[in-house]
Parts: structure tokens; sequence; C-alpha cells
């Protein structure tokens, strides 16, 4: 918060305006004695309530102050209030097309910041993989690393979790929720409230994991959307401060695309459309087809038999091996 830090003159001023006048003896007194006043560290001595309590300034020794939230007020709040359970993934349980087409999000500001859970670049990302859906990205992480909190937050989950293992989830103001997966210790309890840059556990790699690495979601409303909208993970900073969630974001084929001239278009496009995309998407998976793999069959035979060639098979199914098909395995042909 020390950058944000400002002169508390004027603060100064506006409470000695209610102070009441001395009387003339102490006035008269006061002539005769010099009053220093002592420059400290930066320790907070006060908190004033602004803005109906949802906001704090934290007057310090140094004549500098600062914004904080305040959490007693904060907790009252919606966000907070409902749909609040501790050991479920998804405490929401809405439709998809409940949800509005938009929402914008404040992801930092004067009183909450960002702090990227690892610099590093994505070794998995958001989608479908292995016909499976894969809800967040993978971040190199080794055993025993400390893992932070993105942003501040209230902390909703902190449980063993089936393929999650070790499973902090994070609820943040904006409404948003962030996950931590597959950690080697959690350090975090339901009910806490975390800073951005907070240690919460220490990377590892339990339940469904290859190997050490975190899993990294951000959600809304249940809703997985892809993590490399907010930020980029190999510079460590977020693309943007306030951020435009489309509805088709969060369909689980919906991946991040990155910035073009055409960005902003895109991002503030009429609700139609948003609802043209939404109708593309569901015409696109019903026109799928996929085979079934049979014994003694391979890629080329498959090919043929679809009047494809081998190369559009291998586009269509990119994590494909030519060479080692197996019985009842979903191969996509169109």
């Amino acid at each position: 918060m020390s950058e944000v830090k400002k002169t508390v003159l004027t603060i100064a001023l506006a409470l000695f305006a209610f102070l009441p006048s001395l009387p003339a003896s102490a006035q008269a007194d006061s002539t005769d004695r010099k009053v220093s006043f002592i420059k400290g560290m930066g320790a907070p001595v006060d908190t004033i309530d602004i803005q109906d309590g949802a906001l704090q300034v934290v007057l310090c020794d140094d004549n500098t102050w600062f914004y904080i939230r305040n959490l007693a007020n904060l907790d009252t709040t919606s966000v907070y209030s409902k749909n609040w359970i501790v050991d479920v993934i998804d405490p929401y349980n809405r439709p998809l097309a409940e949800l509005p087409l938009r929402n914008t999000f404040i992801l930092a500001d004067s009183v909450s910041h960002w702090v990227c859970p690892n610099q590093t670049r994505v070794f998995s990302k958001f989608g479908y993989r292995h016909r499976r859906r894969h809800q967040g990205v993978d971040l190199p992480y080794p055993v025993g690393t400390p893992v932070k909190a993105a942003f501040d937050g209230k902390v909703r989950a902190s449980l063993y979790y089936k393929g999650y293992g070790n499973l902090v989830i994070i609820r943040h103001a904006n409404g948003l929720e962030t996950f931590y997966a597959h950690l080697s210790q959690r350090n975090v309890e339901p009910g806490q409230w975390v800073h951005a840059g907070d240690i919460i556990g220490l990377g590892g790699s339990t339940g469904r994991s290859s190997g050490p690495h975190l899993h990294f979601e951000v959600r809304y409303n249940g809703f997985a959307f892809d993590p490399e909208w907010l930020a980029d993970y190999e510079k460590g900073t977020l693309r943007k401060n306030v951020f435009v969630l489309k509805r088709t974001y969060l369909d689980p084929s919906s991946h991040y695309v990155p910035e073009s001239i055409d960005e902003e278009e895109d991002v503030y496009g009429g609700d139609e459309q948003i609802l043209a995309e939404e109708k593309r998407r569901e015409a696109e998976r019903a026109a799928m087809q996929f085979h079934t793999v049979r014994s003694g069959e391979t890629l080329s035979h498959i090919a043929s038999k679809y009047g494809k060639s081998l190369s559009t098979l291998r586009k269509l199914n990119p994590k494909i091996n030519p060479d080692r098909l197996s019985i009842g395995q979903k191969i996509r042909v169109n």
C-alpha cells in the first residue's frame, strides 16, 4: 500500500476546523510553550471511515495516509453472504443462460492489486485436453515453493478435493474466485482474509497430476474462463486493470485471443454479437462427428473412410499419436 501514500495535510486541516477553541487562559499559556511534532517511520496511528464505511483511510505517523477496505463492512455484502459453502467447488449451480451477456470487473485500483502466482510460461492452457475439460492454466511450480494469492479476498475453501488434490479457493470483492490446486500444503482456512501476495500454500503435485505444478483457475458464478484473459503470466502483469467478461468466454471451448487492433470492437460489441457467437459455437458443436477406433484400424484407414486427409485429422486432433491408436478412442473427423 506504500505506493499510494499521500500527504495528510488536507485531512489534518479538515479535522482541525472541527476542534473546539481553547480557553483564553490556555491560549495565553500556549504562547510560552513550543510544541514539536516528531515525524515517525510510517506506523499507522488512526483509521477514519469514508464512503459509508466501505473504505477506510489509515493515518500514519510520518504525515502520510493510504486506503484500505473495511473488512467488517465488506463481509456483510452479498458477495460474501450468499452462496458461501466451504466444502464444494461450485456453490452457485446457475444455468449459463441466466448470467448477463457481459460483466465489468475492476481488477486493480487504489485499494487492491495483482500478484502473479508464478511468473513463468504457461505449459498447459485452458480448454479441452484429451477430451477432458481443463478449466485453468498449469504453471511450472517446484514442490515446496510458496504459492501467493493473486488478489485480495477471503478464503472460501481449503480442502483436499479429488483431482485437484490440495486446493485453496479465494473469493474476491468483485465476485470472481481464484483456484490454486495440486498444493503440497495448505496454509489458510475458510473465512480467512488474505491480501495479494500472501502465502496461502506450497507448490506440489497432489491429486491428478503428472508432476509438480500449480493449476490456476478463475471462475465467475461457478463458470471457469481462460485466466490468460486477465494476465500475461510470462511477464507477470495484468493485461488491463478493468476487464470486460463476455458470456461467450465462459464456454468450455473458448480461450484467450491475443490482443489486436480489433480487440476494443470485439470486447465492447453489441449484445447481438455475443448471442451470434454463442449460436455459432452451439452449431459447431452439434455438427462435430467422431469415430470410435476399432481393432486393426489405422489413422489412414479412418481418414479414407470419411474422405479426409491425414493432415486434416491431425489438425482436428492435435494430441493424437497416429502410431498408437487404442480401441475405443474417439477421433474427431469433421
